[in-house]
């Protein structure tokens, strides 16, 4: 029996611009491998919608693997037992994979597995992913590195798979088998490597021209935002595709005469300079986690886990938590940014910004409990740069600004007719828009012609916006002043800090 190369596939689900599948092809037999973890599926930051989401990507997967000549292979268990399992059946003489820079969960694991292919005389080859530089030595080189990546040409789709014969395909599972928890779910972004591809297209082509000026707003930025974040962090899309295609149709628009270019909607080489930017700092993110693990638990500047409370361990603030989790906090645009994220599994840039936020310092939560909570709710969860953005609109990063986010003035600037808040807290409907951001603010003859009480037809805010935000920015603000904590924030700088803008 000859030996197999195993395409281990784990958030890079695509054929396309897959080199751990292109160099197996050459080498011998493939077995594309999937494995459904129950550590994965069953962790803190694990939810159903991610695995509809993932569900999506592996059937488009499959069909395409099988039209290369050698279908997917699904198996459920822990990695080193079906590893082992298949090894008995079908001797393995190497795993390929891309590197990954996940959770903790999936650290412990790719270690694992490096141990378990040096004990069974198995080669493990693990190639860069995107622009994320495993055992960077200095962060003044991942500029340059990135570049060079993104430089690079697209790895081609191999033009024949070499099947393993003899082996059972294996059943992608639905949610219900996994027994994964409905959260609320509604609608599910559409998965897999067309589905990305479309979503790149239409961003590129179509939907992009106002996107630089219509992402802050829930209301606009569904349709105008890339919407490709999901298909980012399950790998359906690199980055370098998206860096080629953006470079693509940049050329395009500068080829353009004048007056063509004039006839075309909104303002799209702004539009696509703003996305490009977002583009370059997708990695520099995911490098923070990289390059130092500990802050999936741990504040960048620890000193800062002391502030905020823990909802276990304090009854006010397990109230205030439940209210949030909820959407009914007496906050329009907060509730129904959570209602909206628990229908839908997105929601755009700015509302995730304003909701660590009222977390943090409103409700004075620590922002290890948002951060899983939310970990749960965004279909497109990516480690490296969820934590990270958890902790710097949280104050606990130690470099950045404080970011303070007024839910009213939210409202006011992003929702301004109150079509959003209408819609995800129907209780507020028919209320006049004057009143609609602070509902709380209803003259009683408003209230008695509207039928609308507060308190029993909506909660009064949980919280005073400006009291509760004095006191959180004097206690962030006297820590920040120790010389400690001052000490260990430059350290943060030196090991974190962007260094300069990336040349273009």
């Amino acid at each position: 029996m000859s030996e197999i190369q195993v395409v281990w596939f784990k958030r890079d689900l695509r054929v396309r611009d897959h080199r751990p599948l292109y160099e197996a092809a050459q080498r011998g037999p493939v077995l594309p491998l999937y494995i459904v973890e129950p550590s994965v599926i069953h962790a803190p930051d694990y939810s159903r919608r991610h695995w509809l989401f993932t569900r999506q990507c592996l059937m488009d997967l499959r069909d395409s693997l099988q039209m290369l000549g050698a279908p997917l292979v699904v198996r459920q268990g822990e990695t080193l037992d079906v590893l082992s399992e298949l090894h008995q059946t079908h001797p393995i003489a190497a795993v390929w994979a891309h590197e990954e820079t996940g959770n903790d969960i999936t650290y412990q694991r790719d270690r694992s597995v490096h141990g378990w292919t040096s004990e069974n005389g198995v080669t493990f080859h693990e190639i860069p992913n995107n622009g994320v530089i495993r055992r960077l030595r200095n962060r003044d080189e991942r500029l340059k590195i990135w570049n060079e990546r993104m430089r690079q040409p697209i790895v081609p789709i191999p033009q024949q798979l070499s099947p393993v014969a003899g082996i059972d395909l294996g059943d992608i599972p639905q949610a219900d088998e996994l027994e994964l928890t409905d959260e609320g779910i509604q609608e599910i972004q559409p998965g897999g490597e067309q589905a990305a591809q479309d979503m790149l297209h239409s961003f590129l082509y179509e939907r992009g021209p106002s996107y630089h000026s219509e992402m802050s707003s829930p209301v606009t930025a569904e349709a105008s935002g890339s919407r490709l974040s999901t298909h980012l962090a399950y790998g359906t899309l690199s980055v370098r595709q998206v860096y080629v295609a953006l470079r693509q149709r940049q050329s395009e628009l500068k080829a353009l005469p004048p007056a063509e270019y004039a006839q075309l909607p909104g303002s799209w080489k702004k539009a696509l300079r703003a996305f490009e930017s977002r583009l370059a700092w997708h990695d520099h993110f995911i490098q923070k986690l990289e390059d130092d693990p500990r802050i999936e638990y741990e504040s960048f500047v620890p000193q800062y886990d002391t502030l905020r409370d823990n909802p276990d361990e304090n009854p006010e603030a397990a109230v205030r938590w439940q209210a949030y989790t909820n959407g009914c906090t007496g906050y329009p645009m907060v509730d129904a940014s959570i209602r909206y994220l628990r229908a839908t599994g997105w929601i755009n840039f700015r509302m995730r910004a304003m909701l660590v936020s009222f977390a943090s310092y409103n409700l004075w939560i620590k922002w290890q409990w948002t951060d899983k909570f939310l970990a749960r709710l965004f279909t497109d969860y990516e480690p490296g740069i969820h934590f990270s953005q958890t902790q710097m609109q949280s104050g606990t990063t130690g470099i950045n600004t404080l970011r303070i986010y007024n839910p009213i003035k939210q409202g006011y600037d992003h929702d301004p007719e109150g079509v959003f808040i209408r819609k995800w807290v129907p209780e507020l409907a028919e209320l006049p828009l004057a009143h609609l951001h602070e509902p709380w603010t209803i003259p009683p003859m408003t209230a008695l012609e509207t039928g609308f009480e507060i308190g029993r037809d909506y909660p009064p805010p949980i919280v005073e916006h400006k009291s509760a935000v004095k006191r959180a920015r004097g206690a962030v603000m006297e820590l920040r002043r120790q010389p400690e904590v001052k000490a260990t924030a430059e350290k943060v700088v030196q090991k974190h800090g962007s260094r300069k803008k990336r040349s273009r």
